[in-house]
């Protein structure tokens, strides 16, 4: 069975940023306003910077789409830059005559600058870091937002939240057996994605103090999904296996060094009693009363919460630039700079989000088929009706 493609375009300080979704079964509503709201929850966080003040991300939807649902068609979504009008014509895609761009020949630690020239052999490293960019992820947010209203439709539920920045974190542990555990309300309300004020309040003093320093920030975010049935995924081949998905999903984000399911690295220094969730009989059906492994065993979903987290280093563009080296001479001077934020990891849980429900959806449609979202629910009711029956998981 297929399932989602997608593809993204766009640079930086181009014109637009596009996404192109392959795979989407007909019938599925999806209006603007939706993607929209992801878009939005994207552009927000304590440490945002400039751009952010001048973006106002507004989805058009280009194709696949018809009369609010899709075709069954490419689905094909466009974000404009506005700030595209501030760089031309060093950004536009049409020559200009006459004009000379000035080249950025001074590579920043931490970027794709100096391997990105090195692999496409261009002195110019504009060349790279426009696309390079996390305002590449747009088009993920985007994408994510339609694979959402899929899941949706086979109740499933994607939601993440930030767990620490800096050296700032919740401590308190959570069983991951409930979602109800954590406060979404207090997450959305939250600029810097936070369940809890009092730790988001200790977020924000020590964003204020990097931004007064010259200073970044990383952090760890956490996404879960919950409402899926069991045996999502597959241990048959590499490519079924659905943990691997996910953290290749979320490691493909910019800035992201780390990602774990579950107990994660914590496990790796325990017993293995200490780790393994005991099967029990109850409810009628067999039941966990622990989740350390994350919802997922075996490269399949368990039926439990998937619980996903990564971590994000400290953006590299720093206010306060690190040494690096100018192309042009060999001499040693400061790194470039570009407008930039002090961090990101609230907007970057918005991306975490949106990679892990394409990743879902895929794998939902991979199994289960159907040209129609009708269809997709038919199979998908009939398969939880017979796990039920058989007492191996109920909803």
């Amino acid at each position: 069975m297929r399932g989602l493609r997608f593809v993204t375009a766009g640079e930086s300080h181009g014109p637009a940023e596009v996404c192109v979704l392959e795979g989407v079964p007909a019938g599925l509503r999806v209006d603007a306003a939706s993607i929209d709201r992801d878009l939005a929850r994207r552009q927000r966080g304590y440490g945002r910077g400039g751009r952010m003040d001048i973006e106002r991300d507004r989805v058009q939807i280009l194709a696949g789409v018809r009369l609010g649902r899709t075709l069954g068609t490419p689905v094909c979504l466009r974000v404009e830059n506005r700030d595209h009008a501030s760089w031309r014509p060093s950004m536009q895609p049409e020559f200009a005559e006459g004009w000379t761009a000035e080249a950025v020949t001074v590579p920043r630690p931490g970027h794709a600058d100096l391997a990105g020239m090195a692999k496409y052999d261009t002195e110019d490293a504009r060349d790279v870091l426009e696309r390079s960019s996390a305002r590449e992820t747009v088009g993920r947010v985007a994408a994510g937002s339609v694979a959402r209203l899929l899941l949706a439709e086979v109740g499933v539920e994607v939601r993440g939240f930030v767990r620490s920045l800096g050296g700032v974190g919740l401590l308190t542990g959570l069983s991951g057996l409930d979602p109800a555990e954590i406060d979404w309300a207090a997450v959305d309300s939250s600029e810097c994605g936070c369940p809890d004020s009092a730790v988001e309040e200790e977020m924000r003093g020590l964003v204020d103090a990097c931004r007064t320093s010259g200073e970044s920030l990383g952090g760890v975010f956490e996404v879960w999904a919950w409402g899926m049935c069991p045996g999502v995924g597959g241990f048959a081949s590499v490519g079924e296996r659905l943990d691997g998905r996910l953290m290749g999903a979320l490691g493909g984000i910019p800035a992201i060094k780390g990602v774990e399911v579950g107990m994660g690295f914590a496990a790796a220094g325990l017993l293995g009693s200490e780790v393994h969730d005991p099967l029990h009989a109850g409810d009628g059906a067999v039941v966990r009363r622990t989740n350390r492994a994350g919802g997922l065993e075996g490269g399949m979903t368990n039926g439990m919460p998937i619980i996903v987290r990564a971590a994000m280093k400290p953006i590299p563009t720093l206010m306060k630039p690190l040494a690096s080296v100018d192309l042009r001479d060999g001499s040693e001077v400061s790194a470039h700079k570009e407008r930039s934020d002090v961090e990101a990891v609230a907007a970057a849980r918005v991306v975490g989000e949106a990679m892990v429900a394409l990743e879902l959806a895929s794998a939902y449609l991979e199994k289960f088929g159907g040209d129609t979202v009708g269809q997709l629910r038919a199979a998908v009711r009939a398969y939880e009706e017979r796990l039920e029956e058989r007492g191996l998981w109920h909803r």
